[in-house]
């Protein structure tokens, strides 16, 4: 699913790709396929283009490329381009916010008639328990030492302890609201499917898809341990206050545009 960094991230990869491709200088030219080569690189493009969600003129890019390729003056000015991928990237990810906060309530409509799914703040968050456990329950400002999934409605999985090598501790004063509250009163041993609401979750900012309704697989291993350094815990990274801005912030947009011009 398309977050707001993956498709700036997207831009500037189509710019530097070129040059990692051909950035072996030492190559015997005979050892590459010079054809194979070059589908690869138009192949690596349109993936990027199909899962960024812009809408691009394939026929138009692809003529920009010749055009380029062969010398010809530019359809715009460097600053005019710019200026509309900003202004494309901003209305792109405005609309997925948009679609992705109007399934989010119907989702969380729905589920909350589900057998076995408790709600512990109507319409923002829910839980079903998987797994009862006997041991310690998690405290209000504690760190537990837990086993996680984190997904998208879609099943799209953005993260999991799993990917960090293992069972990682999440200080409840330093993630989302909704995760936090839903793991308070857990016992160690217990496994719940956690569904957040954009509202107490990452909202527009973080580094996740915009307007996300977060689903998460949780199973404490330990309720309560002594704490851990926070930047080693992914949650508490994705949720920093440096990427909690709305799209419609024009010094952040600023900050992108300038992200961008770097890396051509």
């Amino acid at each position: 699913m398309l977050s707001r960094k993956n498709l700036l991230l997207t831009l500037t990869a189509l710019s530097l790709s070129s040059s990692s491709l051909f950035a072996d200088t030492n190559s015997n030219d005979q050892d590459i396929d010079i054809s194979k080569l070059s589908e690869a690189f138009g192949h690596f493009i349109g993936k990027n283009l199909n899962t960024s969600g812009l809408n691009f003129d394939i026929d138009q890019l692809v003529k920009g490329i010749k055009d380029g390729a062969a010398g010809k003056p530019a359809p715009m000015s460097e600053q005019e381009y710019q200026k509309g991928m900003m202004e494309l990237q901003q209305r792109t990810l405005k609309k997925l916010a948009e679609d992705n906060l109007s399934a989010a309530n119907k989702f969380i409509e729905e589920n909350k008639n589900k057998p076995g799914v408790e709600v512990l703040e109507n319409d923002k968050l829910q839980y079903k328990v998987l797994q009862t456990g006997s041991g310690e329950a998690v405290k209000e400002h504690s760190a537990p030492k837990l086993n996680y999934k984190g997904s998208y409605l879609d099943g799209t999985v953005f993260g999991s302890s799993e990917e960090s090598g293992g069972p990682i501790s999440i200080p409840l004063d330093h993630t989302i609201p909704g995760f936090a509250q839903a793991l308070k009163g857990m016992k160690e041993g217990e496994k719940r499917m956690i569904w957040v609401h954009p509202d107490l979750g990452y909202g527009t900012g973080g580094q996740l898809a915009p307007n996300s309704l977060l689903i998460f697989e949780v199973e404490i291993i330990e309720a309560n341990p002594a704490s851990e350094d926070d930047s080693q815990l992914p949650l508490a990274e994705m949720g920093s206050d440096d990427d909690d801005q709305d799209f419609d912030d024009d010094e952040d947009l600023d900050e992108d545009e300038d992200d961008y011009r770097d890396a051509l």
